[in-house]
This record gives structure tokens, sequence and C-alpha cells, in this order.
């Protein structure tokens, strides 16, 4: 057993070698991957912060390519929950299933956004097959991830060119505050949007109450 592991995590590093060797075009195979249940090793944010330090003005190129990757690559754990169900749930915490569903099923594309846009080692998988089993939209899917992950890779690419080597030290050491902030934002954005369709809503059934004028 222990030799088969080994094999598979020589395998998983000689493939992520080669996919690195090609530049954009690999940060999009391991994001990918990375998002549709096969994380490589190192992962992708050192991939992104790497290539993005080794080559600046190709940065913004890295980081697109890992933001695509990274969403497409999201609709496998989501393709699982869709087929699979309930069942696909299973394997996790009841107490902290419970609190997930209810967060996707009542805030679903705020809740997808901050996710995507969390630390790495943040649970993600679990919200994404969630998302699934309860046939979250597939646009509004699909963009809270895109938002979400671009916060964190051009975060990480900005961190890259302007740290160097020093980036992901910096990355680790400050990331989680600034995911509060972006958490924060996020918070005041959603109860802004909520109170202007609230506002809106009132306007309107005010307006139909109006008498018609003859």
């Amino acid at each position: 057993m222990k030799s088969l592991l080994l094999g598979i995590g020589g395998g998983l590093n000689s493939l992520k070698a080669a996919l690195v060797g090609l530049g954009a075009l690999g940060v999009f195979g391991i994001a990918l991957l990375d998002a549709g249940f096969v994380p490589l090793p190192g992962g992708l944010d050192v991939v992104v912060m790497t290539l993005s330090h080794n080559n600046h003005a190709m940065a913004p190129v890295y980081v697109l390519a890992a933001v695509i990757g990274a969403t497409l690559g999201c609709l496998v754990p989501y393709w699982v929950g869709l087929r699979t169900g309930e069942a696909a749930l299973r394997k996790f915490n009841p107490e902290k299933r419970r609190r997930v569903e209810r967060l996707v099923v009542r805030y679903d594309f705020w809740t997808m956004l901050l996710c995507a846009a969390a630390p790495p080692g943040f649970p993600f998988k679990l919200f994404l097959v969630t998302a699934g089993v309860f046939r979250m939209n597939i646009p509004r899917f699909l963009i809270a991830i895109a938002i979400g992950r671009s916060i964190r890779f051009i975060l990480e690419g900005w961190l890259a060119v302007s740290y160097g080597e020093q980036a992901m030290d910096v990355f680790k050491q400050h990331y989680p505050k600034i995911g509060l902030g972006v958490v924060a934002a996020v918070i005041v954005i959603f109860l802004v949007n909520k109170l202007w369709l609230r506002r809106q809503n009132e306007d309107d059934i005010a307006d139909g109450d109006l008498p018609a004028v003859k």
C-alpha cells in the first residue's frame, strides 16, 4: 500500500511539473484538476504565485487561467451532488452538513462567493456538493465562484509581484485578516442590495395602490 501511495504521489508530482511547464495552459489544467477532486502536490496557489513572481508581465494571464480552470472544475463536485443527491453528503459531519445546507439554500450566491474567496484549507468541497444536491442555479453558481476565485488569485498574483519569494509567507500571515475584510465587504454589499430590493418592492406596491387617473 505504501509503495502504491508513493507511486501515485510521484505520478502526481510528474503531472504537476509537466503542466507547470505549459505556462498559463498548465495553470488552467492544474486549477481544473484541483477543483475537480484531483489536488496536485503543493497546490494551485503556490503555482500561481511562483509563475507570477518569475514573469511579472504574465501574472494577469496566470490569474485568469487559474480563475477559469477553478470555476469550471467546481462543476465536477456540483455534478456529483446533483447526480447522487443526499447520499453525497452522508460522509460529512451531520451538524456541519445542516449548517452548510441552511447557508446554501438561503444565501446561495453570497455563500458560494465567500467560500470561493476563502484561503486554502477551507472545506469548500462540502459547499460545492451541497450546491449540486439542492440544484443551485448553474449560472449563479459559476458567477459566484468566478468572483470569489478572482479575489483570491488576484491577491496572490499581486503579492507575488510585490513581495517576490516572501509572498507566500505574507499570504499565510495576512490572508485571514484580508479574508475577514472580504467577508465584511460582501456582507455590506449583500445588506445594501437587500435594502435596495425591499425599497423597490415597497415603491412598486405604493404605485399599485394609487388610484387610476381617468
